[in-house]
């Protein structure tokens, strides 16, 4: 089943293009990555398809029936946002505030599926723990079982290993890996192209012309690196 649609788009700021010509499907299970230089548009790709910019011309359209709202979403931190005097618990289940339909209050379903991206993102002993207080991949960590709380269908990551250490850098990886193993489509910015091409089906390379190949369309483009 195709999650989302997107048809000869075009992006950018005001009236001025950043990206266009952009076409592409994610159907349920895929794992798209996206790369291309600084300014390349990458990021307000993103942003577009969450809704929180319109675009330019063409469209987004989600053929499943998934609402825009539904789709969890990674992006990049603020300093503000890492010191953010919350416990790991409430970052979580914040991921399902949009569900909530005007409830003051979250219910069963909500607390079961905080309790279940925890279990998921291995952070179920952190769960009373200050997120301030916490390293960087941990608050990746937090930050993704926040988004998969908010869907466990489609997930959208902008950089989710920047500024990470290896070691922290291999874990989300290995977690964002099992995820998609299990079923939750993926689309993920990255400019660790190497790293991201082991896990990845398809790439959208993003420039003056925009690209959608395989792995190994890519890799051949490239002379077989993934820079």
């Amino acid at each position: 089943m195709t999650l989302i649609s997107v048809r000869d788009l075009a992006i950018g700021y005001g009236q001025t293009p950043v990206a266009s010509g952009i076409s592409f499907d994610v159907e349920e299970g895929d794992f798209l990555c996206i790369v291309g230089e600084n300014g390349s548009g990458k990021t307000t790709l993103m942003k577009t398809m969450l809704g929180l910019m319109e675009p330019l011309s063409g469209g987004i359209t989600f053929p499943g029936g998934m609402k825009g709202s539904e789709i969890g979403y990674l992006g990049q931190q603020t300093q503000i946002q890492k010191d953010f005097p919350a416990s790991v618990y409430e970052i979580v289940i914040s991921g399902r505030l949009n569900k909530c339909a005007g409830r003051p209050f979250y219910g069963k379903e909500d607390k079961d599926a905080a309790a279940r991206s925890m279990e998921l993102t291995g952070i179920t002993d952190l769960r009373n723990r200050c997120y301030r207080n916490l390293s960087g991949g941990q608050q990746q960590r937090v930050l993704l079982s926040r988004a998969l709380c908010a869907s466990s269908k489609l997930l959208l990551l902008d950089e989710p290993v920047s500024g990470l250490d290896p070691d922290a850098t291999a874990e989300m990886y290995r977690i964002v890996k099992e995820l998609n193993d299990s079923g939750v489509a993926v689309v993920m910015i990255t400019h660790d192209v190497d790293a991201s091409l082991k896990i990845a089906r398809t790439v959208l390379c993003m420039g003056d012309v925009v690209r959608l190949m395989t792995v190994a369309e890519y890799l051949q483009q490239t002379g077989g690196q993934g820079k």
